[in-house]
């Protein structure tokens, strides 16, 4: 029986270690053939000394599978235009995007570096965009050359970013603004043929060993509940043909359990027809927040 993605080409950003490499294995498991990107940098951005995506095109190919290793910074115009340059030149064609690079440089807000603001925002918020602009503009030349793809999106944001983290405020913005991407991304990109999703994952990888310290250690019997393998599923069906019309969504994924997240919507609200006082603007204020639902906590609050 074929898999669900046989004959799509993937391309999969941050795809050496982790999460990223797990999707990879299983997109070639279920029939895709990948461009496996990883820039072999360090968990806070510094150079690294292997190739991780060579190992892991190695695995697939071993398995039987097609794969090509890209290393270019995909943060930056080059680096994106020659990922999805690799997949249409090495296979003739582009189905799936999963935008999953990033790593961490965690401090409080007071003792947060610029550099290290401006690190992150680059690699996760502008790493997810430039890849999607290269693919979009792809795929929108694809549907108006009479060609309209069943092409798909899958963005990686993260729990810190739908309910904040103490200690990542990069991260979290950053994660934040990969949901708000994501939205504009879905709308924008429809009348294209492209779907554009996010989830939210929790799973073990070199990102979260401080922020999972208490259930990092894998059992040694039963359901591993962090393997990132758990996510990928996901990630997969949503890169496949067989989430047709399933755009604009966030999805949280950690071990069995999947979660459709719901954001911002109006709540209670009062309209005094006129303009307020600041004082009765606060007692009105107090009334609604009665009336309203308390958000989740922050994560390590």
């Amino acid at each position: 029986m074929s898999g669900i993605c046989e004959g799509r080409v993937v391309v999969v950003t941050g795809a050496g270690r982790g999460l990223g490499r797990a999707h990879a294995l299983a997109f070639a498991a279920e029939g895709a053939r990948l461009v496996v990107n990883d820039l072999g940098v360090g968990l806070d951005g510094t150079p690294g000394a292997d190739s991780p995506a060579g190992q892991v095109v190695d695995t697939i190919r071993t398995a039987g599978g097609e794969a090509v290793a890209h290393g270019g910074d995909i943060a930056t115009s080059e680096g994106a235009a020659s990922l999805i340059h690799t997949a249409l030149e090495t296979y003739g064609r582009l189905d799936t995007l999963v935008n999953n690079a990033g790593f961490l440089r965690d401090r409080m807000l007071v003792n947060l570096d610029e550099d290290d603001w401006d690190a992150v925002l680059r690699v996760h918020l502008k790493g997810h965009f430039l890849p999607l602009k290269q693919a979009a503009a792809h795929w929108r030349a694809e549907a108006k050359a009479g060609r309209t793809p069943e092409a798909r999106i899958v963005n990686t944001s993260s729990g810190a970013g739908l309910l904040g983290s103490v200690g990542q405020g990069n991260y979290s913005a950053a994660k934040a603004g990969i949901v708000g991407l994501t939205l504009v991304a879905a709308a924008e990109l429809a009348r294209y043929g492209v779907q554009v999703n996010a989830i939210a994952p929790a799973a073990r990888t070199r990102m979260t060993e401080r922020t999972f310290a208490d259930t990092m250690a894998a059992p040694t019997t039963g359901f591993d509940a962090m393997a990132p393998e758990n996510v990928s599923p996901l990630v997969v069906w949503l890169g496949s043909p067989a989430s047709a019309g399933i755009t604009g969504r966030v999805f949280e994924a950690e071990g069995g359990r999947i979660t459709v997240m719901e954001g911002w919507r109006p709540g209670p609200t009062v309209d005094k027809g006129t303009r307020w006082g600041a004082r009765e603007a606060g007692e009105a204020v107090l009334k609604l927040l009665e009336e309203a639902e308390m958000p989740g906590p922050v994560y390590g609050a």
